[in-house]
């Protein structure tokens, strides 16, 4: 079965960046739809971005396009999430998913049915 390890979170400075890092264990993520989520204190969780199986298209939110990145890397089985120029909006607990049913990636919580325990990321000065 297929197990996801979120990494790479912590406190970040206004303006900084971080990568996201989503590990894979017990199958491989190329043959899965991957999502980020994230949820906001007092929010409801909400998708950041996704990549779809072998390398097809990918999405981001609004909030985040033009300022992110998704990527993966086969050889490690694992996704990343990068985001630039961060501000406080963007502190939140981030999850990855993985959509076993959907080649193409989607937003919609529903289809992913793999989630990692989520980590913690905090913009503040």
């Amino acid at each position: 079965q297929l197990q996801l390890v979120e990494s790479g979170g912590g406190l970040v400075q206004p303006g900084g960046s971080l990568r996201l890092s989503c590990a894979g264990s017990g199958d491989t993520l190329d043959d899965y739809a991957i999502a980020w989520f994230r949820q906001a204190p007092g929010k409801e969780r909400e998708a950041v971005s996704c990549t779809s199986s072998h390398r097809g298209r990918t999405l981001y939110a609004d909030s985040v396009k033009g300022r992110s990145d998704i990527s993966r890397d086969s050889a490690k089985n694992t996704i990343y999430l990068e985001i630039n120029n961060l501000n406080t909006e963007d502190t939140a607990v981030y999850y990855c998913a993985a959509d076993p049913w959907n080649s193409w990636c989607t937003t919609t919580e529903a289809h992913y049915k793999y989630w990692g325990q989520g980590i913690q990321v905090t913009v503040s000065s």
